[in-house]
């Protein structure tokens, strides 16, 4: 190591340092910061607080107001939440599941039902061990200290991941008696995790968070019934395949092979699918417009493929419209704050346009449909001419599918709105969930690749500009649908693997998506790889990976 280091600091230059610094003593330097630093990038490689600094290299701090440094303080959160619980209730079992609302659900076992005044104990635990700042500090050890390590803070279900891992060495995290096998870097000290609040939610909690761009309050706790109840249907299902954790996937796929789960995984989907045809049918003397919605990578094209073939069965002629042809005028279009087109903004559309034509069809009149070209930026009428007969029904997929504004002259009962997102139910053990985002961003980067020659960096840089437009218009209003179809299949991760990891390797540590697609391919080093030759070409899956009967 050398005596004297130049560390490049993002937005102040470069700082001689002794060699070994931690990257914590550096933070001095960074007199403009407003947030408290949760982390640090080193070459653009994602590290805790306490990462010593034993080379030249590039330094960026990370906050909440980063998803990096939202990611660091969730993990943190959790690391507490589950020792004070061990505190509190000795013999204790947490479970985290899924995101829901502002925050993170989960089950805690007690040996009994959970009350609130269960959770009331937990949260002043947890902030006990915050306001003694008590120090979280991470060791590389062989794995073998680090397995005997688990078993004594009572965390056996983690060890089957181990073997996962190519390194002889691994980081674990200790904060107290409790140790912890993280999947990424944590705080330095429970200090930095004052805002959090812990809400029962029967049968469980909700570890409530603050918004990244409000980091010191807790918002309103706004209910989400509905999505609720998908996260617990694809909890039931995960049930039914004996798959609920990446460990529990990868036995299912080494003793029984992937062609049987591929099978009764897509017939979910199917019977799915069909009953919201029959909901459809059951009530088409009323409805005549289905609006489908959600966000990037969801599977909203071939769930619409197969919700047509299920409608045809029911006597039912679907009639596409698409929302592209209804584009106002390029020189109409609105701005974004960076002055650049704004495409997924309501105001893109020709509102009034599209609702004339709605009611004229649904009245049974003719109209002409428009045609955007997307080379002029100009609305076109090339005679195409369009009227519903008896059996038709309207079908209409894109972004504001759930905004009443969209459709605002068709009565609410006229319409049967639908949202889609691939809600995965898997995680990495019973503290690690999958975010679905995750599943989302990793299907995108296989399908810009194979389809719009998009390198896995290209999309994971436009990454934060999709998930703003998703969080502005259609976020707001998933609770609005009639219904709402998950597709993410239990699978489906050990499938895309083989495509998006030699993808992800791509990226050099020179660019700052570097981090990113080093964290993806960590995440998916834990999952078995199986090959794509069972899964059907009318799967959901197809739409990214290529050969389906709808698309390709």
């Amino acid at each position: 190591m050398p005596d004297s280091i130049a560390v490049d600091l993002a937005g102040v230059g470069k700082i001689l340092l002794p060699g070994g610094t931690p990257a914590l003593n550096v933070l001095s330097y960074d007199r403009q910061r407003k947030l408290p630093a949760l982390g640090v990038k080193v070459n653009n490689a994602l590290k805790d607080l306490r990462f010593k600094l034993e080379s030249d290299c590039r330094l960026e701090f990370v906050d909440y107001g980063s998803e990096d440094g939202r990611r660091i303080y969730v993990r943190s959160l959790i690391m507490l939440l589950v020792r004070a619980a061990s505190e509190v209730f000795p013999g204790s079992a947490v479970s985290v599941k899924h995101s829901l609302g502002n925050g993170i659900y989960g089950v805690i076992k007690l040996g009994r039902a959970l009350r609130e005044q269960d959770i009331r104990q937990i949260e002043e635990r947890m902030r006990e061990i915050i306001a003694a700042s008590e120090p979280i500090v991470r060791r590389r050890l062989h794995k073998d200290e680090v397995i005997k390590l688990l078993m004594a803070s009572g965390q056996a279900e983690k060890i089957d991941l181990l073997k996962y891992r190519h390194s002889h060495e691994v980081d674990i995290y200790t904060c107290g008696w409790f140790h912890d096998y993280s999947y990424g870097p944590m705080v330095p000290d429970a200090g930095l995790l004052k805002t959090f609040r812990l809400r029962f939610y029967l049968p469980g909690f909700i570890l409530e968070l603050p918004r990244e761009d409000n980091p010191d309050v807790i918002p309103e706790y706004v209910e989400q019934g509905k999505l609720a109840n998908v996260y617990f249907e694809a909890d039931k299902w995960g049930k039914v395949l004996d798959v609920r954790s990446v460990i529990s996937l990868n036995k299912v796929l080494q003793s029984r092979g992937a062609p049987e789960l591929i099978r009764v995984a897509e017939a979910f989907h199917e019977k799915k699918i069909s009953q919201i045809a029959d909901l459809i049918a059951a009530n088409i003397d009323r409805i005549r417009i289905v609006l489908i919605a959600g966000p990037s990578s969801s599977g909203k094209t071939t769930f619409a493929q197969r919700l047509a073939t299920q409608l045809r069965v029911n006597g039912i002629h679907p009639v596409p419209i698409s929302l592209d042809n209804y584009f106002v005028d390029r020189d109409k279009t609105p701005l974004d704050e960076k002055g650049h087109y704004d495409f997924e903004s309501l105001d893109a559309i020709d509102r009034v346009l599209f609702n004339d034509h709605l009611i004229k069809l649904i009245q049974g009149e003719e109209i002409e449909q428009p045609y955007f070209n997307f080379k002029t930026g100009r609305r076109e009428f090339r005679g195409e001419l369009l009227k519903l007969q008896e059996t038709d029904l309207i079908v209409v997929e894109g972004i504001h599918g759930l905004n009443d504004k969209l459709t605002s002259s068709i009565p609410l009962g006229r319409k049967f709105k639908i949202y889609i997102s691939a809600l995965t139910q898997l995680n990495l053990d019973v503290h690690n969930r999958i975010p679905t985002t995750d599943l989302r961003i990793i299907r995108r980067i296989v399908r810009d690749y194979r389809c719009r020659a998009h390198s896995a960096r290209d999309t994971i840089k436009m990454w934060p500009s999709v998930r703003r437009g998703e969080e502005r218009n259609i976020f707001p209003f998933q609770e609005s649908a009639d219904v709402m179809f998950n597709s993410a299949l239990v699978y489906e991760l050990a499938v895309l693997k083989e495509v998006a990891d030699p993808l992800l390797a791509e990226i050099a540590p020179g660019f700052p998506e570097h981090s990113e697609a080093r964290r993806l391919r960590e995440f998916l080093s834990y999952f078995v790889s199986i090959n794509a030759d069972d899964v059907p070409a009318n799967s959901i899956i197809r739409e990214f990976i290529g050969n389906s009967c709808f698309l390709d």
